[in-house]
């Protein structure tokens, strides 16, 4: 998987677009929470001042795009697009009680391969932008190496893991994956799109 898989899918707004009019025609539930826009000086303060390292342009388009889907899942399977104080909360308390930890050390931390399946408990550099209302997010990897940017799954008990599939090359790739597969229907890394009675979009095993 290489970060160059992300250039053959279309743009972040593109892919909004897609998943607006899916969520409007089949499940409004969902497209009712989605956000309005951030502020741009709300995502250049989460990012310059709270976190400390400049998001990138995929994530701060989507952010003044929707900032979050509120309590709603969006990518599959259970994943809630974080807004940006919510960004910076996880972050904030992620990084917080990993440096508490016995067992944390930076310069450990640092010589993990970053292009390695597994990662850390945490990282610094590792942007959240969902969760799963469990204590797991999301995260984007901002370590340098050829997969910078790829899509890693932190559990809050075992650590980061990066799945293989394409769809987790990157936030576009994620998006784009999603509204292909609510467009068509069809089972994406081993999960279904389905609309609830209630009108709120779900994943499935089929």
């Amino acid at each position: 998987m290489a970060s160059g898989m992300a250039s053959s899918v279309v743009s972040v707004s593109e892919s909004w677009e897609r998943v607006e009019s899916w969520l409007a025609a089949w499940a409004p539930v969902t497209h009712a929470a989605l956000a309005p826009p951030a502020a741009r000086s709300d995502v250049a303060a989460a990012a310059e001042e709270a976190i400390g390292m400049e998001f990138p342009d995929p994530l701060r388009e989507s952010l003044l795009r929707h900032d979050g889907t509120g309590y709603r899942v969006l990518p599959p399977p259970f994943w809630m697009l974080l807004d940006t104080a919510r960004m910076v909360e996880t972050w904030r308390s992620r990084t917080r009680i990993n440096e508490r930890s016995a067992s944390f050390s930076p310069d450990e931390a640092e010589e993990v391969d970053a292009e390695a399946d597994f990662g850390p408990w945490w990282h610094r550099r590792w942007i959240p932008f969902a969760a799963d209302g469990g204590g797991d997010c999301l995260v984007i990897d901002q370590r340098p190496s050829t997969w910078r940017g790829r899509v890693g799954k932190a559990d809050h008990e075992q650590g980061c893991f990066f799945p293989r599939h394409a769809m987790w090359a990157s936030l576009p790739a994620l998006l784009h994956w999603t509204a292909t597969a609510l467009e068509t229907g069809d089972v994406v890394d081993g999960y279904e799109p389905f609309v609830t009675a209630e009108g709120e979009l779900d994943w499935d095993i089929p």
